[in-house]
């Protein structure tokens, strides 16, 4: 199962493009990383106000939610444990 939606990180990185830090993430989440990295360049001139020499915007998948009729753990009950 792939991921629920894409999120756009804002990274900082040293000189070089090496030792990237996340400064941000955009609130905004896309369906599909097709969306994302569409949206990505538009992003990172948005917030571009960071103190770093390079800044970069990736698209990272989010966790899917629990859907209420995935499989979960039921209790055992006293006659289930020997």
């Amino acid at each position: 199962m792939g991921p629920g939606s894409f999120i756009i990180a804002i990274l900082g990185c040293a000189d070089a493009s090496s030792a990237c830090t996340p400064v941000m993430t955009v609130q905004a989440r896309f369906e599909s990383e097709a969306a994302c990295t569409a949206a990505a360049p538009d992003a990172l001139l948005a917030n571009s106000n960071f103190d770093f020499p390079t800044l970069l915007a990736e698209c990272r998948p989010t966790a899917r939610p629990a859907s209420a009729d995935s499989p979960t753990a039921k209790p055992q009950g006293p006659a289930a444990r020997a």
